[in-house]
């Protein structure tokens, strides 16, 4: 990593010298005739972690290889360590076999960037999913939280509710079990909109060096210990001081976002996962590295909330709604969501169940939920006599039995506009919201907006949350019918008036309908394609991409590159940095797959 990455310069620190940064070396550097076989490292794994922790059959490490929505390959073996040690001591094997890793936690991610992605690899991959290891830390009196690789947003938001404190982001719309460490990973966004991308400079990571030497970097800035087994083992078990942890300067959140959404003149977007500015070690390294632990800001919870409901007919209304809010308002609003009628319709039939479960279960019993269908789903695709997506159908033909689920007023006003906004200010935000959007609305022609009751505030961002799972619901009960489902995320730029996209005839011809969602205030807008039978998914996505480009959108925003889009210049450079042998999920971003040996420039 070059000095401009990391301002930390002790990277040749001995290890005698105790300090915040910490820099241990494995000298596994090897010729090929040392590198282990792929029995011999499966034998070394297996002795480590156990046979019950090494999946090395295809049938039964599938759902580990496979992505969430589409992409996938084979492995080697997919290890399930139980501590961050058997971590530590699975990454010195694969590096001694010379094998390919790629980290993984919950699997959410949408652009296949933490599975293998097809079987073109050019040495054996390894799987190790890290869920095991999910502890969390509050610290510095909860103001800060340490999250080790297994423990996810929803786990964090039920521990940080019992103190009165709030997490960087909130559930997102594609599962519930999205963990920390992936987000920050992939400086995934959210609906918050003071927070910006999951971000921080402080982290406890591996990476490997252009020696193909394996070395831990210790920047969480927490004193652990002198060698790699002291610092591993005292993390997990909590054995250091969380009371009065130092301020060194860096930031554990994005603290300059604020500002830089306020400023609704600049003609460049607020955030995406390309920003050089929000690159930084675990920060953005989309696997790159092997993140064990990273340390985040928490936030007062608000003492009061009130949503608002708006519907308009007009795009060019609510850009004016949003750049009056952002540049006028004392208090940024808590959440902006935008939705089309489109998705509202496809979120109402095919979001139902989603709805419904979360509704009437709560949010604590739907990871288990997501689990118990995952599992069913991979036993029956291997099962050719059973129908394709058999789960999805059963669920949501239960879901058409029910009555209607969303409120009267929402419906009158899906009725009446096409565009829809649910707004959430907090505490003295809400009284500025009521004064303006009284004048706003009462000088409009075309949109209104109405206070919403606690149970229509709740069934309002419940109905947003589904939006995702719907429309890939909707792709799936009409198989038969449509072709594939192409999803976007893009941000566009602050200063943009027309934000809502006018498509050439040569685009429009390959649609089956066009769903537009997102976080409105941050410009970055969730668009999902449906095409039609018969539609070429690579071209329209290529024509789609230029479309774009124009426009001076930068994409993906918030879900990151993946194995489904190219990779900027600064970010191929920024990944190149973080592992310049090219052994930590090679391939995202549409790179090289194959091995460099950086060292033979010195």
């Amino acid at each position: 990593m070059s000095d401009t990455q990391s301002p930390n310069k002790e990277r040749h620190m001995p290890s005698s010298n105790r300090t915040s940064s910490n820099l241990f070396s494995l000298n596994i550097a090897h010729q090929d005739q040392d590198t282990l076989h792929p029995e011999q490292v499966l034998d070394k794994l297996t002795h480590l972690l156990g046979a019950g922790n090494v999946q090395t059959d295809p049938e039964k490490n599938e759902h580990y290889r496979m992505g969430w929505r589409s992409g996938g390959g084979n492995a080697l073996a997919v290890l399930f360590p139980q501590t961050l040690l058997e971590i530590w001591r699975s990454l010195e094997i694969c590096v001694e076999g010379d094998c390919i890793i790629i980290m993984q936690a919950a699997k959410t991610g949408l652009t296949e960037g933490s599975t293998p992605s097809g079987n073109d690899y050019d040495r054996p991959v390894v799987v190790i999913n890290t869920l095991a290891m999910n502890q969390l830390y509050l610290v510095n009196d909860n103001e800060q939280v340490i999250s080790l690789p297994g423990a996810t947003l929803h786990q964090l938001q039920s521990q940080l509710k019992a103190v009165n404190r709030a997490p960087h982001s909130v559930i997102g719309s594609s599962t519930l079990g999205a963990s920390i460490i992936g987000g920050v990973s992939n400086n995934s966004g959210g609906a918050l909109v003071k927070r910006g991308p999951a971000y921080t400079e402080l982290a406890l990571f591996a990476q490997i060096d252009k020696h193909g030497q394996l070395v831990l970097v210790n920047h969480l800035d927490v004193e652990l210990g002198d060698t790699p087994e002291e610092i591993l083992t005292n993390l997990q078990t909590g054995n250091f001081d969380k009371r009065a942890l130092p301020d060194t300067g860096k930031m554990a959140s994005d603290k300059e976002y604020i500002a830089r959404v306020k400023d609704v003149n600049a003609s460049t977007p607020s955030r995406f996962n390309a920003d050089k500015r929000r690159l930084y070690e675990a920060s953005g390294c989309a696997g790159k590295l092997a993140v064990f632990a990273v340390r985040l800001d928490t936030y007062p919870t608000a003492v009061k909330e009130k949503t608002f409901y708006i519907g308009t007919n007009s795009v060019s209304e609510l850009a004016q709604l949003r750049r009056k809010i952002l540049s006028s308002f004392d208090n940024i609003p808590e959440v902006c969501e935008y939705m089309h009628r489109d998705i509202f319709d496809v979120s109402a039939k095919y979001g139902k169940d989603t709805f419904l479960s979360i509704k009437h279960l709560g949010t604590n019993a739907l990871p288990r939920l997501f689990s118990i269908k995952g599992a069913m789903d991979a036993k029956f695709h291997k099962w050719s006599w059973m129908p394709k997506h058999f789960t999805d159908k059963v669920m949501q033909f239960i879901a058409n039995i029910f009555p209607k689920h969303l409120p009267k007023r929402m419906l009158e006003y899906r009725d009446q506009y096409e565009h829809h906004l649910i707004l959430k200010m907090s505490d003295d935000g809400i009284a500025e919201a009521q004064d303006f959007l009284k004048v706003f609305f009462d000088a409009s022609n075309t949109g209104n907006y109405f206070e919403c009751s606690q149970e229509e505030s709740e069934s309002a961002f419940l109905h947003r949350f589904a939006a995702a799972g719907a429309a890939l619901r909707y792709e799936v009960i009409h198989e038969k019918d449509v072709g594939d489902i192409l999803a976007l995320d893009i941000a566009i730029p602050r200063n943009e008036l027309e934000w809502l996209e006018t498509l050439p005839e040569d685009i429009e011809q390959h649609l089956e309908k066009k769903l537009y969602y997102g976080h409105f205030f941050c410009y970055v807008f969730h668009q999902d394609y449906i095409l039609k039978k018969g539609s070429d998914a690579h071209l329209v996505k290529k024509m789609m991409l230029e479309l774009l480009s124009a426009r001076g959108a930068k994409y993906p925003a918030e879900h990151n590159v993946g194995h489904l889009y190219e990779a900027e210049p600064d970010l191929q450079n920024f990944y190149k940095s973080l592992d310049p042998t090219n052994t930590f999920n090679p391939g995202i971003g549409k790179m090289s797959k194959t091995k460099r040996n950086c060292s033979c420039c010195l």
